[in-house]
């Protein structure tokens, strides 16, 4: 679809021998750019250390052994070097226009929403940002937040009504909590506080994204670019503003979410009465615990997905360094489950503070007296109340998301 769209010149949706034929002539420019600029040494071959140089100024580090395993799915004669021949015959039907994109391959995508996005934003490259798919790509990701989100909604309301409701004496369990929810308010009540988890995306998004461009301004090195540690804290940056901007909401979705039937009409509603009966201050409930889970979420989803990268390159690419969509997908399912599973406790202490005031008799307590409390009382096992449904929704979630997003882009024009 790219090749027939870039090379349909006079758009009317077919594509003649005539502009086939300058279609490939253009193509072939740009593969020789891209030939040369890996050609470290002008030797007229590439070799697997200029491959290792190349792909690390990107901000991508990969093995010498690695980097034969991609030179031999190129190389056809079996000397573990790529001429230009090889070069080209490999990529002229590939619709990538220079090396950037050839290794965009691994991009580590950030559409997997899996209803907590702290993942360090999706980077665009130059003619992205000139040409507007960045947006395009942006909506088509909030989007598939937004289905997803609402498609998952009873397990992540079940997942909120067992951190703040279950402990050793009240024991909450997947079924008995649905049976209450439905007793308490219906089906309906599944989705409570759902608005406003589908509401906050775009802002965050929108702010995570603006956020890591500045980060990665002031972080970048003096050859322009950008290594995986600068990367990691321009995301991990981003990510905290982005965060502090829009946490009152995340407060307004866990009010909701514990809020009993008629309690508050509404998000709007519910800020009111928060802000009358507790002030300000309110909004800003388990703020710290918030912030500092996301350094072992980006961190741990980062190194986890590099890993797995690194040993699917090692052991499969044999005929390709293309993964395919459903490497791609596993890979960032689980960096993503590893990252929340490391910052889990972060995030339970995180909502109980959120809830304590609208939790009949209980104690308002900071960060380090609850975590010690919840140890006391229920041990360490206490401190992952309610991972079942939030491990429940993540297959569900990353399906859908990819689903909506693969869509969007083909209606938005980028697929």
């Amino acid at each position: 679809q790219k090749i027939f769209k870039a090379g349909d010149t006079n758009q009317d949706g077919q594509l003649d021998f005539e502009e086939f034929m300058q279609y490939l002539k253009d193509h072939e420019k740009k593969m020789k750019l891209a030939f040369k600029s890996l050609d470290k040494n002008n030797d007229g071959k590439i070799e697997a250390s200029e491959v290792v140089q190349s792909l690390k100024i990107l901000g991508i580090s990969i093995s010498e052994k690695q980097a034969e395993k991609i030179l031999q799915s190129i190389d056809a004669d079996g000397t573990m070097t790529v001429d230009w021949n090889e070069w080209r015959d490999h990529f002229m039907f590939n619709p990538a226009t220079d090396i950037e994109e050839i290794i965009r391959y691994w991009k580590h995508s950030t559409v997997l929403d899996i209803g907590d996005s702290l993942t360090v934003p999706d980077e665009f490259t130059e003619e992205e940002k000139k040409t507007g798919q960045w947006w395009k790509q942006l909506l088509a990701g909030g989007v598939a937040g937004a289905v997803s989100r609402t498609g998952t909604a009873p397990l992540d309301r079940l997942k909120v009504m067992m951190q703040v409701h279950g402990s050793k004496s009240n024991k909450m369990n997947i079924a008995s909590g649905f049976k209450q929810m439905l007793k308490e308010g219906g089906v309906r009540s599944l989705w409570r506080g759902n608005g406003v988890n589908v509401v906050k995306i775009a802002p965050e998004t929108a702010i995570k994204f603006w956020a890591y461009e500045q980060y990665k301004k002031i972080l970048t090195k003096d050859d322009g670019k950008l290594g995986t540690v600068e990367r990691f804290v321009s995301g991990s940056l981003a990510g905290a503003t982005a965060q502090t901007s829009i946490y009152p909401m995340e407060v307004l979705k866990t009010r909701l979410a514990v809020g009993k039937t008629g309690q508050y009409s509404g998000m709007f509603d519910c800020a009111k009465k928060i802000l009358k009966r507790e002030g300000v201050k309110a909004f800003y409930k388990g703020y710290v615990p918030n912030i500092l889970g996301i350094i072992p979420y980006a961190g741990i989803d980062l190194a986890v997905y590099e890993l797995l990268k690194s040993t699917w390159l090692e052991h499969y690419a044999s005929s390709s360094a293309n993964p395919g969509v459903f490497v791609l997908l596993g890979c960032g399912t689980v960096s993503s489950t590893c990252g929340q599973l490391a910052s889990y406790p972060l995030a339970l202490i995180r909502t109980r503070m959120q809830a304590q005031a609208s939790v009949e008799g209980a104690p308002q307590l900071n960060m380090v007296g609850l975590f010690q409390r919840i140890i006391a009382v229920e041990g360490i096992r206490g401190l992952y109340r309610g991972i079942a449904p939030n491990f429940m929704k993540v297959l569900p979630a990353v399906s859908i998301s990819y689903v909506v997003y693969e869509k969007m882009k083909q209606n938005l024009g980028i697929a």
